[in-house]
């Protein structure tokens, strides 16, 4: 074995070591979910998704950016405006089956989107979450009144790596076809249309 592999593999071990330092407790939850009864009279018309200017963003492919925003799933760019898109296509999957008579808005704040880097990614295995929070509320399209209280959800999910994601990756499986597909899962939920699917699993990451 080279130097500069056994160097390799000693940091890998080492950075495996710090993130285990950081296991802990991960969910995906809610306190309160729509009534069906209600939800099925909406009919979404416009979903817009907020990521406030205070939140810090870090292209860096680092371990464990300690910034609000991490994104690689995207070409480099504006990472919020991604971020925004990636989170308003899964509410937007979400939410397709209302079909009811009371047209709705809907609105996102984010607090959280801090996904794994490459480089976790890459190297790590058994690790890494996609940390994700934000604050939701449902508004009347015509009058703009409030339909629900401002609802903070966290959709944290597990995410893909080492020789899963590689695989996942070999198979055009992307780190937005883990996201979208598990935040329309967790805006069907929170609508009263879907199963529920909050949880809470321990893992380790950031």
């Amino acid at each position: 074995m080279t130097f500069s592999m056994f160097g390799r593999i000693a940091g890998v071990a080492a950075i495996a070591l710090v993130v285990a330092g950081c296991s802990r407790d991960w969910k995906t939850d809610y306190a309160n979910g729509i009534d069906p009864a209600v939800s099925r009279q909406w009919n979404v018309r416009q979903i817009t998704v907020n990521v406030p200017e205070e939140l810090t963003v870090s292209d860096a492919n680092t371990w464990a950016p300690q910034v609000d925003i991490v994104w690689h799933g995207d070409p480099a760019g504006d990472r919020k405006l991604q971020v925004a898109e990636l989170v308003e296509d899964g509410i937007e999957q979400g939410s397709a089956a209302l079909r009811g008579p009371r047209p709705v808005n809907i609105g996102v704040t984010m607090q959280r989107f801090h996904s794994i880097t490459p480089r976790v990614e890459a190297n790590l295995q058994n690790s890494g979450v996609h940390d994700i929070r934000y604050v939701i509320q449902v508004f009347d399209a015509r009058s703009g009144a409030a339909l629900t209280q401002p609802e903070p959800i966290a959709a944290d999910i597990a995410a893909l790596v080492g020789d899963q994601a590689r695989e996942a990756r070999s198979q055009g499986i992307t780190q937005k076809d883990e996201i979208v597909p598990h935040i329309a899962r967790v805006t069907a939920g929170w609508l009263g249309i879907g199963p529920d699917v909050r949880n809470k699993f321990r893992r380790l990451g950031r």
